[in-house]
């Protein structure tokens, strides 16, 4: 499915209020654009319609009372063809005048007491006197009411569009809102469900990226771009429909500009997409790269290398900058400069047509009221097609933002589940297990061991052994290519990765602790986890003569990743963790290496506590904390090599023994 067709599909999930925001849009905006229409009846009716024929009547409502008669208008008058005119209201330039008789088309001109009208082929004289400024009012003074009347009219619209206005923009906007939550929900939620190679080989930068910048240009194609696609579409075909009610043969010119607008966007596009790929790339490695500097400051500090990796910032910030600046001048040449120009040739265009341009005749296109309506739809044709234009950068924008987010929700992933497994033993076999991260690589070659419920397996073995690989395995965070890992005698496959880590608890060398509480911590935000367990797994551990000190217990706050504690109190916290879970496999990687020997003797009994009746496997550089092990798996490039208790290694006098021996002479010298 296109992107195009996914951003749609999640618009449809708030259709009723979109649905119900287009029709308050298309109210408000057939309010708003009654207003020139407004306009044409003021001018023709009330202000240029007094320039006409006038005939004697009685008084009467409209009627005014000049040279000792009542004179009502034409437009006023009751059957004015079974009467003659008495004269005519004329204007020329600024001064108005009384015309004894109507007068016919032609330039007019007043002198010596008369209105000289020059046709195309004769002159006419006709008696006319001139009139001051009280006179002129008399003659305006029944439109005055009138005018009033459309005024009033025109601002109740105006109110009834502000009403409207207000209505669709809200609801338009709600929905972009809400469809953005529900985007980013099901973003998060596959997060949840894509393996952990894919966090292996994308950095959190990026996956952050994806999940906060690209979402936002979304957001901005639901706020901004299709309410402003939407409101400009309905506005500009409630101004063609009004273009031709007023004249047909100019709308029908009008109309050009919609291939027009069509060439433009496609020619925009072409070049908009590449431009827009770079920049959201650019700053996807921009967002990558600050994470990294984030996270390892102490590493760049401590190494002198802020200099260098300023310059490597400098660079990724410069090529996002060059990106932003090819999209600047391609916005910058097709938005208001086209449409500025495309104005202008319209309203040339229709200035001409109304000069006679188009028939030869002056005025017989357009009246003045017409004119001036004509001219002020096309001007407001104008606005929502730079709406339109303006808004097709962040269009561009948020349809690479969508192919970016819909790439990452493509990714295959294997859905959570809440099922649940009746406790496991805690018995794990391994059986001739071969896997590899690459296929073709295989770090770990028919692995074979047999641990049974509540034994002890140590783990050892030179970096890149396969330690860690089988770890991995065990909590199905990676499946093996070959061979069967048993749980309970049942194929681990058997069991989903929920059910399983449900009974597994995990120990590791960095422990890694959430924004909190030391409680929230330890109890991994579980709800149904009492504050009593909490407290006695921190107490099993030893942890409460160390945070015996802290003011408010475990309710002490926990910033970002631990940042305030010690490496030792983040690691009582997460081994309280894994005793308060109560699992029946338990993972020790390489949990006390990081912890000082003071610590270390304090959770000590905690560990042999937190052991206890548990399938615990420990990975180990310090050989002195695993001599009770019921079996030492000594690993080396992906098999094992060595294999029984420390006391039957030792005798062996193999790997095993050689590394104890050295290390226990480093420790003694």
């Amino acid at each position: 499915m296109s992107t195009g067709k996914r951003l749609f599909e999640y618009a449809k999930t708030s259709r009723k209020t979109i649905i119900t925001g287009l029709l308050l849009l298309v109210v408000a905006v057939a309010a708003e654009l009654t207003g020139p229409f407004i306009a044409k009846a003021i001018i023709d009716r009330h202000i240029a319609g007094v320039v006409e024929p006038w005939y004697e009547t009685t008084e009467q409502p409209n009627a005014i009372q000049y040279n000792g008669q009542w004179i009502i208008r034409e437009y006023y008058a009751e059957a004015p063809e079974t009467k003659e005119p008495v004269g005519q209201f004329v204007q020329i330039g600024t001064q108005f005048y009384w015309a004894e008789d109507v007068l016919p088309v032609g330039q007019q001109s007043y002198e010596d007491g008369a209105i000289v009208v020059e046709g195309d082929q004769t002159t006419t004289r006709v008696d006319a006197s001139p009139l001051n400024g009280s006179e002129v009012l008399a003659f305006y003074a029944p439109e005055g009411p009138k005018i009033m009347g459309w005024l009033a009219f025109y601002f109740g619209l105006i109110l009834i569009a502000m009403f409207f206005q207000y209505g669709q923009n809200f609801l338009l906007k709600k929905s972009a809102n809400r469809i953005i939550q529900r985007l980013r929900v099901d973003v998060f939620a596959h997060l949840s469900r894509l393996p952990v190679r894919f966090f292996d080989n994308l950095p959190a930068g990026k996956v952050v990226s994806r999940v906060t910048n690209d979402t936002e240009a979304i957001r901005e194609l639901y706020v901004a771009v299709l309410s402003n696609f939407f409101t400009s579409g309905i506005y500009m075909t409630g101004i063609y429909i009004a273009l031709f009610l007023l004249s047909p043969q100019l709308a029908t010119y009008s109309l050009l500009l919609i291939p027009v607008l069509t060439l433009w966007i496609i020619v925009y596009r072409k070049f908009a997409s590449s431009y827009n790929h770079q920049i959201r790339s650019k700053i996807s490695e921009i967002n990558g790269d600050m994470n990294e500097n984030i996270q390892g400051m102490t590493m760049i500090q401590a190494f002198r290398r802020e200099a260098f990796r300023k310059e490597r910032f400098e660079k990724m910030n410069k090529e996002y900058y060059d990106a932003q600046n090819k999209m600047l001048r391609l916005n910058s040449l097709m938005s208001h400069n086209l449409t500025w120009v495309l104005r202008n040739l319209v309203l040339a265009m229709i200035i001409w047509a109304a000069a006679g341009g188009m028939t030869g005749s002056l005025g017989s296109v357009l009246s003045l009221g017409a004119l001036y309506a004509f001219v002020d739809y096309v001007t407001r044709l104008f606005e929502p097609l730079n709406n339109i234009v303006n808004q097709l950068s962040n269009l561009e924008q948020a349809r690479v933002s969508g192919e970016r987010v819909f790439k990452l929700m493509d990714e295959p992933g294997v859905d959570v589940q809440d099922d649940e497994v009746s406790r496991l033993k805690g018995e794990v076999a391994f059986e001739k297990v071969t896997f590899g991260y690459k296929e073709s690589e295989p770090v770990l070659k028919e692995i074979q061991f047999h641990a049974k419920p509540g034994e002890t397996i140590a783990l050892v073995g030179h970096t890149g052994s396969g330690k860690s690989s089988i770890m991995n395995l065990l909590f199905r965070f990676y499946d093996a290519q070959q061979g069967e890992i048993l749980l309970d005698g049942k194929e681990i496959r058997s069991y989903s990765p929920q059910a399983i880590r449900s009974h597994m608890g995990i120990v590791l060398q960095d422990p890694y602790l959430f924004t909190g509480t030391i409680g929230s911590n330890i109890a991994m935000d579980d709800p149904s986890m009492s504050r009593e367990t909490i407290e006695e797994a921190l107490k099993a551990v030893g942890g409460d003569s160390v945070f015996q000190h802290l003011e408010l217990g475990i309710d002490e706050p926990v910033k970002e990743k631990g940042s305030t504690l010690s490496s030792g109190q983040r690691q009582l916290i997460s081994f309280a963790r894994a005793l308060a879970a109560d699992p029946s496999i338990l993972v020790l990687d390489e949990a006390t290496s990081n912890i000082d020997t003071e610590t270390e003797s304090i959770i000590q009994h905690g560990l042999n506590v937190l052991k206890k009746g548990r399938t615990t496997f420990v990975i180990a550089h310090r050989l002195s904390t695993i001599r009770d092990a019921d079996q030492i798996l000594v690993l080396d490039a992906g098999r094992i090599v060595e294999q029984g208790n420390h006391d039957e290694l030792m005798e062996k006098n193999g790997s095993y023994a050689q590394m104890y021996r050295l290390q226990k002479q480093k420790r003694a010298g």
